[in-house]
């Protein structure tokens, strides 16, 4: 068994994020946990074709690992690039584990440390424990009736097979969302047939593209000058929190009229445009960025199958749609998105006197900063429920998260203590604010049904205002809302 101070799970954002946080107070004793044979979490596991961010890269990126981007929004490659980067700067790979699947974690209220299990790496005990391993990390794929019977190729967008040739081939992608909308037009122009299959329509629009030239390049290397597009980027994305949760006429002015602007451009046939116009408020689901989607759903070999024309079952060649018709098929690829209920934690996690964070979780997802639930001390997740954020970069809220958890370890370790648990009373008044405020927002009430909500209907992806918010309140760290030991 292998002791140390505090244990990370995962090694994306979040894992390498309090790594670096860590040692920023001193913490040098940790150890990261990391399933795959490697390191990078998201930008490094996902390498289907187009697959690229949607948030501007100088603001997408850790405040204080500044990067050389060729673009302003960075394509797969280059952010996973810039993971290494981050990763051999500060020699953490020396501090991660690979191939270490954690299975099951245990608080020890005697020794007060965690023991965390893994599949083939052995047990690890710490006083601290980090859960890293992303909301976005357990792919999903539904189940089709005879999904297994299929004799062609298929895999799931997060582990794109590319040993598989796919040119020339016929293609089903199962999905529209933000994954599928980057690997339609990725793969239209090269595959014989593209046959793609779309539950409900999203609203898309323009993305801003943009390549820096040499002199951008060389000007933006100066810190101040690359800080300050951060800032100019951060206000900008800022201001659409207004219209999310304050103003459905403001929605439907500067986005909604936008988004329309461009499917009647793009997408000239009326049947066509009618099956990708959504029936819903925008900015219900994630907004598709995109100006390659409609041209490609436009080519000659490319069909749309909606509405009616869904799938009833798979077949060994093909797919049976709703209406009779049979699609044969050489490779389906499946975009259909991740669990994030069951992405929060990698692993039954089980905290004082025998709690079971999965019963905590029946109902919903809930967290204080979404970060930390009463009955389990010295457990930390980060992007927990409510903590994601429909208008601006992930990464500012990681390290807003990471803000609260350091002044939770630097304030027990001052207090000479060897825990810290949230109260069940500071908890249930977070949330309670936390889905009153939700109320008023377009996720709640936008009148579509997204993975943003739980079944019975509770917003627990996305936190209900500013990003500057939510780091005010993760940055006010109260002890009379924690109980320590």
């Amino acid at each position: 068994m292998k002791q140390s101070k505090v244990l990370i799970i995962g090694s994306g954002f979040g894992g390498l994020s309090a790594a670096i946080e860590l040692r920023k107070i001193g913490v040098e004793d940790f150890v990261i946990l990391e399933r795959r044979s490697f390191m990078g979490g998201t930008w490094c596991q996902n390498t289907y074709p187009g697959a690229q961010v949607d948030v501007q890269s100088p603001l997408y990126s850790l405040s204080s690992e500044l990067y050389d981007w060729s673009e302003i929004f960075a394509p797969q490659a280059e952010l996973k690039a810039y993971t290494e980067h981050i990763i051999e700067k500060h020699g953490l790979r020396a501090k991660t584990i690979l191939e270490a699947n954690v299975t099951r974690a245990d608080w020890d209220d005697e020794q007060k440390q965690w023991i965390v299990r893994t599949e083939s790496k052995g047990e690890f005990r710490g006083q601290y424990l980090i859960n890293a391993s992303g909301p976005l990390s357990t792919p999903v794929i539904p189940a089709f009736e005879g999904r297994e019977s299929f004799q062609g190729a298929q895999f799931h967008t997060n582990d794109w097979d590319h040993g598989y040739d796919y040119k020339g081939k016929r293609v089903a992608v199962i999905g529209s969302g933000a994954s599928g909308a980057q690997v339609i037009p990725a793969i239209a122009e090269d595959v014989a047939e593209l046959h793609v299959f779309q539950r409900t329509p999203h609203w898309v629009m323009p993305r801003p593209d943009y390549h820096f030239n040499k002199l951008e390049r060389a000007v933006l290397r100066n810190k101040l000058v690359h800080r300050l597009l951060r800032i100019i980027i951060y206000w900008i994305l800022e201001s659409r929190v207004i219209a999310f949760k304050y103003s459905k006429a403001l929605m439907n002015a500067f986005a909604k009229s936008r988004a329309l602007m461009l499917l009647r451009w793009q997408v000239k046939d009326p049947a066509l445009r009618a099956k990708l116009t959504p029936d819903y408020t925008i900015g219900c689901k994630r907004i598709i960025l995109s100006n390659r989607l409609y041209p490609a759903l436009c080519r000659d070999n490319v069909t749309l199958h909606a509405d009616g024309e869904g799938i009833r079952r798979i077949t060994p060649t093909g797919i049976e749609t709703l209406d009779g018709t049979h699609v044969d098929l050489d490779l389906i690829v499946y975009a259909t998105g991740f669990n994030p209920t069951e992405g929060i934690t990698s692993c039954p996690v089980i905290g004082r006197n025998g709690a079971m964070l999965a019963k905590f979780w029946e109902r919903y997802p809930r967290a204080y900063m979404g970060t930390m639930m009463p009955g389990f001390p010295n457990f930390f997740v980060i992007t927990g429920p409510n903590t994601g954020i429909g208008h601006t970069s992930a990464i500012f809220i990681i390290e807003s998260q990471m803000r609260y958890i350091m002044k939770c370890i630097r304030e027990t370790q001052k207090r000479g203590m060897h825990a810290v648990e949230v109260l069940d009373q500071a908890e249930d008044r977070y949330t309670t604010m936390i889905h009153s405020e939700m109320e008023r927002t377009v996720w709640k009430a936008g009148g579509c049904k997204s993975w943003y909500q739980s079944e019975d209907g509770h917003v627990i992806a996305m936190f209900p205002g500013f990003s500057f918010t939510f780091r005010r309140l993760t940055g006010r760290f109260k002890p009379d809302h924690h109980a320590f030991a």
